[in-house]
């Protein structure tokens, strides 16, 4: 299934998901790699602010702008305020840009404000997509059900920006200050919370001249969030679900999987990281009972121990995993075995890359839960 849909020309983008710790940005960076190594030109971006992945690249840092990593292969992570900067540089004339981001309101609404991250990764998603450099573009997303905001984003932050409350905020701006301190009173309580660093008239003072300042790149927000969210909607994007065969993680990726699914977009399939595999056909019980007539070997009986225990490991693994099999059967699994020790270069990420394109079937007493190649 791996190989499938990172040889397929027409998936262009592959967005990894899921709670925290369970492998998610190790996972991104072995696809990468292995989608590098197999012809395509691919860049990933990290919207988490771990730093494994610059390391295991062979990078001393990652930074807003991709760099190169490994032969096609290039590498980024989201810098929030900078993309915000770029966006406004971008659309804006130097003075009104400078003008912007000096504006201590835009800078706590870039830093702070509900829904910005997300935003951000939208916005350097499709800015990404539309240089067209690389025929691939793995996503490496925030942990938790946060990891699912983005798609969010483009509403919430349209409502922030609508043409609406440009019009109730630059309005009274334009009037003067007694106009705006009105519009304050009835409907800017919203921003409040968001704005906690400004108090006073200053902040009135600073909102009106950001409206004035901002007033004409409202329109191209809205427009952009939206491109980008049917972007992701496309045949040309596939997301994958990283779950590991914990309780917790496996509610969050039948969450995430549902959440999918009701907003119409692309499932790939799940990813179950650091499986442990039974390595030989024997069950626990019979491991058990060989190790107590082991006698004076205590070799044998201890590596027969280990053996029962890792049954019964991989076992509860398997009944984990059938509990979501049977919420979600269409989803197809691919079972990643645990690798010893961290994933620290290229090298580890290859070995993770081959184990998730090469599925064997499960050893387990459990019973079989259906693999997808």
């Amino acid at each position: 299934m791996i190989d499938e849909m990172l040889d397929d020309p027409a998936i262009r983008i592959v967005v990894c998901c899921g709670s925290g710790g369970v492998g998610k940005t190790t996972t991104s960076a072995a696809l990468a790699l292995r989608a590098a190594e197999r012809g395509r030109r691919v860049v990933v971006l990290t919207i988490d602010p771990a730093r494994r992945l610059a390391q295991a690249l062979g990078l001393d840092e990652l930074s807003n702008e991709p760099a190169s990593a490994a032969g096609s292969l290039d590498a980024m992570m989201l810098d929030m305020r900078r993309t915000f900067d770029e966006m406004v540089q971008a659309h804006s004339t130097p003075e009104r840009a400078a003008k912007i981001i000096a504006n201590p309101f835009y800078q706590t609404v870039s830093s702070s404000f509900s829904g910005t991250q997300e935003y951000m990764a939208m916005e350097k998603l499709g800015q990404l997509h539309a240089r067209g450099e690389w025929d691939l573009i793995v996503v490496d997303t925030p942990p938790s059900r946060s990891a699912l905001d983005f798609l969010d984003a483009p509403q919430r932050m349209s409502r922030f920006l609508d043409g609406r409350m440009i019009r109730l905020l630059s309005a009274p701006a334009r009037a003067g200050g007694k106009g705006l301190r009105k519009v304050v009173g009835a409907g800017f309580g919203l921003f409040t919370k968001a704005v906690s660093t400004i108090v006073g008239g200053q902040l009135l003072t600073d909102a009106s001249a950001f409206v004035a300042a901002f007033d004409t790149m409202f329109g191209g927000f809205r427009e952009r969030a939206t491109t980008t969210y049917e972007l992701l909607r496309s045949d040309g994007t596939a997301f994958l679900v990283v779950a590991a065969p914990e309780p917790d993680a496996l509610r969050e990726a039948a969450y995430f999987v549902d959440r999918l699914g009701s907003e119409g977009m692309p499932l790939a399939g799940l990813v179950l990281n650091r499986t442990h595999p039974v390595l030989a056909p024997l069950s626990a019980a019979r491991a058990r009972t060989a190790a107590e007539n082991a006698g004076s070997s205590r070799l044998a009986s201890a590596v027969l121990r280990l053996h029962a225990d890792r049954v019964d490991l991989a076992d509860r693994e398997e009944r984990l995993l059938a509990r979501f099999t049977g919420a979600h059967p269409s989803v197809p699994v691919v079972r990643v075995p645990a690798v010893a020790g961290d994933i620290a270069d290229l090298d580890g990420l290859r070995t993770v890359g081959e184990r998730l394109a090469v599925q064997d079937p499960p050893a387990s007493s459990a019973g079989s839960v259906r693999s997808l190649r």
